[in-house]
């Protein structure tokens, strides 16, 4: 299976939040922290991004 690494630009476009917030949920504990890709570059697994959306969803359904 391919694994797609997203950027930051397209982990916001994807999710509609703002840098601020995607890092202050991976300090909560509720989106998966980035992996690095060198010195000064990292990026989110695709699948991780789809699960957050898809949690988010459901989540918002619930209620």
């Amino acid at each position: 299976m391919t694994k797609i690494i997203l950027r930051l630009p397209k982990v916001k476009e994807r999710t509609g939040l703002s840098r601020s917030t995607i890092y202050a949920l991976i300090k909560g504990g509720q989106f998966k922290a980035p992996i690095s890709l060198g010195a000064r570059a990292v990026g989110w697994l695709e699948s991780d991004v789809s699960d957050f959306i898809e949690a988010r969803i459901k989540a918002s359904r619930k209620a």
